[in-house]
């Protein structure tokens, strides 16, 4: 399997003098994601945790709705790039062959190669219910933790990270890549291969919460996603229908919760009754945007 990282020779200018040393910078990979012999994706992707990147790209495509829909999966390593040869069960791949979508992704590409505005505004899964509240001293030590963990990130300071966290056992899982969307990606494959369910913990991310971003989690089913940097409107839009909480910004300081706060403990007494009572039974997409 290739590495994730290697050293390359740099020359540093800084404060007026030169000097020359190594940098460890991350690899970059053409990976094509082919399904009962034709490929379905070729993406730029850290070549790394590439079978939780298949599983969970597959999840997140809606092309497979569990793991076990595949067969069987090779990690076959060509001349310029990998692939990840896939095989889906009878029913699947039939459902597979009625599709026409092809994608030939950049780096972190989210909708590359959709064929229409419906399909990049397609419907999230809806997480439906109350569910379990979390203190804002929770999730600041959730995103506390994210740093000591990034190990590629720490090591080369050019990859996103998402992990998924749990009142009850902290960080469960985290998976880094040169493209946010590949991240989350990983990490859905690996919550799927270990049948860990989301629905009682939070998506964290180091990354610009976009509305791909805000579909992948709701497909995942996790209720809370908390990120570092800013969300989209759309992607808060997204969120808001799918009915997700959304904190985001979040720093040493505290964090921004930008749609349904009945999940964040001391954030209710900010929320109207009707707001959460709407929170709570969720809405139709299509009401939002």
């Amino acid at each position: 399997m290739m590495e994730s990282a290697r050293i390359v020779a740099r020359r540093i200018w800084r404060e007026g003098s030169l000097t020359v040393s190594g940098r460890s910078i991350p690899e970059e990979t053409a990976v094509a994601l082919t399904f009962n012999g034709g490929t379905y994706a070729v993406m730029m992707t850290t070549p790394q945790d590439l079978e939780d990147f298949a599983v969970g790209f597959s999840l997140n495509e809606g092309i497979i709705s569990a793991a076990s829909d595949i067969n069987s999966l090779d990690i076959m390593p060509l001349d310029d790039g990998v692939e990840l040869r896939m095989w889906l069960t009878k029913t699947k791949a039939d459902g597979l062959q009625r599709r026409r979508r092809h994608i030939a992704g950049p780096t972190g590409c989210g909708l590359c190669g959709i064929e229409s505005i419906a399909e990049a505004l397609r419907p999230t899964a809806v997480v439906i219910g109350c569910g379990r509240q979390f203190s804002p001293e929770q999730i600041m030590m959730a995103m506390q933790g994210l740093s000591s963990r990034q190990k590629l990130n720490i090591e080369t300071r050019a990859v996103h990270a998402a992990a998924f966290w749990s009142a009850t056992s902290g960080i469960v899982a985290l998976r880094e890549d040169v493209g946010r969307h590949n991240a989350l990606d990983k990490l859905s494959g690996a919550l799927a291969r270990a049948s860990i369910v989301a629905d009682e913990g939070i998506i964290l991310l180091t990354s610009r919460v976009s509305v791909e971003m805000v579909q992948k989690s709701a497909s995942i089913g996790a209720p809370v996603i908390v990120s570092v940097s800013a969300p989209t409107a759309l992607a808060v839009r997204m969120a808001d229908a799918a009915g997700i909480t959304l904190a985001a910004i979040a720093r040493a300081d505290g964090f921004e919760v930008f749609t349904h706060p009945h999940r964040i403990s001391n954030a209710v007494a900010a929320a109207s009754d009707t707001i959460v009572a709407s929170a709570c039974l969720g809405r139709a997409f299509s009401d939002a945007i």
